[in-house]
């Protein structure tokens, strides 16, 4: 990579993850998405990351979309090839095994509202925008966004932001259930920060197993999911976690995880 459009950072067991491309509001162009899947997939085998946020540099933007000079005139294999990258990406954030926060901070749009869909939650400045703008484009979306946005906020509100390309409010998108919590932009990285560290704080093997039953589960009948349910159930129970954890409960103390 000539120029650094992903930072990260660490403190403890949360690890931070910045879109580092200020002069395009952070827009996804090939480098970044690659960049991105790269440094994900490396944070989600390293045992000692709990957690991860997803932001971008800057105050304007946390992703504003899909860098639309790369997209100017690509042929229809090159397209796909770019979609498939994004879809990648996508199913990464979402299949980590570990909670990923997306921190929306500024402009949400296309690639970026798709990004911020496949993390585990979202927490938005009062300052965002959220929305899926490509049919303005004579497109559509490319990373998932035909997909995940219905299934978060349902079928019909969902058509209706696709098909008009509209772009919403952060305090709209909370109320559609878009994101999680709105705070004032001043208040996003404490909010983000103490969000993080509960989570980073819980049993990894339960996490990691409690993300995998409700994706997969979501997918299939009620009965099958519950079968899926009672067989994650019984794996985690054999964990030296879980003992610890019952075992703190009935002591009356604070639980120590240590991962496996």
């Amino acid at each position: 990579m000539t120029e650094e459009s992903v930072l990260t950072a660490r403190e403890g067991a949360i690890a931070t993850v910045t879109v580092n491309r200020q002069t395009v509001l952070n827009a996804l162009n090939a480098e970044t998405v690659a960049s991105l899947t790269a440094v994900l997939g490396g944070l989600g085998h390293d045992v000692d990351v709990r957690c991860v946020v997803l932001t971008g540099a800057g105050d304007r933007a946390f992703i504003a979309g899909a860098d639309i000079n790369e997209i100017a005139g690509l042929t229809p294999v090159a397209a796909r090839a770019m979609s498939d990258a994004g879809h990648r990406l996508c199913a990464l954030i979402e299949n980590l095994g570990k909670p990923v926060i997306a921190a929306v901070n500024g402009f949400a749009l296309g690639g970026g509202c798709e990004v911020a869909m496949a993390c585990t939650l979202r927490i938005a400045a009062t300052t965002a925008k959220l929305g899926q703008p490509e049919i303005g484009l004579g497109l559509i979306p490319g990373f998932g966004g035909t997909q995940r946005l219905p299934r978060l906020v349902g079928r019909g509100r969902g058509l209706e932001l696709l098909l008009t390309g509209a772009s919403i409010t952060a305090d709209e998108a909370w109320r559609i259930g878009l994101v999680n919590r709105v705070v004032p932009p001043e208040a996003l990285a404490d909010e983000v920060n103490r969000l993080a560290a509960t989570l980073a704080r819980q049993a990894p093997a339960a996490v990691r197993l409690m993300l995998e039953t409700t994706h997969r589960g979501l997918d299939m009948s009620l009965g099958e999911a519950s079968v899926y349910e009672a067989m994650a159930f019984g794996l985690v129970n054999g964990t030296d976690d879980a003992r610890e954890g019952t075992r703190a409960f009935l002591e009356k103390r604070q639980p120590r995880f240590v991962g496996h």
